[in-house]
């Protein structure tokens, strides 16, 4: 190993160097987002768990019109695909030109092909955490479709805790994560209603009063 490396030139050492070091933070990176660590999700998440009341009433009454929502959302995804793009960019750069200096080819050549991979790994990692985000906003979008409609809590929800119930997501019946009212406890089998969207997949209920009342 030691020979191989001293058998390189400066310059490709330093490709190599900048290959690894690079490799390291975009590997980071996707395994962040992909466990939902990645800083947007995180703070997105972060925002709907303290701000859960603006969050809900925003998704409810602008899904489709909110134009400064959409547009800070925009903003933040740019951010986030920029930093990812651009690690994506330096990694492929950095290895391309290593390995195609080390193949014989002259430094302008190996620097002009290393830009060419390293567009294309900008494009694609742009384009898979693009159609990632999309996924977890139509998902979210989805459930704004169950606000205000009646459910049943399937598994009890402790105090302060969370539980799951049967809601109607876009027509289709589904089980889902849910939380009480103020941290109130709900047990299994009470009718609720859908207060709000605290999270990508969690729910606020309250107990059906209605309900319980013409019961």
């Amino acid at each position: 190993m030691q020979e191989w490396w001293d058998k390189l030139s400066a310059t490709n050492q330093g490709f190599y160097i900048a290959a690894a070091f690079f490799s390291v933070f975009l590997i980071w990176q996707l395994i962040a987002a992909l466990v939902g660590l990645a800083g947007g999700d995180e703070a997105d998440a972060d925002a709907a768990g303290a701000h859960d009341a603006d969050a809900a009433d925003a998704a409810d009454h602008e899904m489709d019109h909110d134009g400064a929502t959409d547009a800070a959302e925009s903003m933040s995804a740019f951010r986030l695909l920029s930093v990812r793009s651009l690690l994506a960019f330096c990694t492929l750069f950095a290895w391309a030109g290593a390995l195609y200096l080390q193949n014989g080819k002259n430094l302008t050549w190996s620097i002009l092909l290393a830009i060419l991979w390293g567009a294309a790994a900008m494009v694609i990692v742009s384009l898979i955490f693009h159609a990632m985000r999309k996924m977890t906003e139509t998902g979210t979008i989805r459930l704004t479709s169950c606000m205000g409609t009646s459910g049943v809590v399937m598994l009890d929800i402790p105090a302060n805790g969370t539980g799951e119930a049967r809601v109607t997501v876009g027509g289709a019946v589904q089980r889902l994560k849910a939380r009480g009212v103020g941290g109130k406890g709900i047990a299994s089998g009470t009718p609720v209603i859908v207060q709000r969207l605290l999270g990508p997949d969690i729910l606020e209920v309250k107990p059906d009063e209605s309900k319980d009342s013409s019961q």
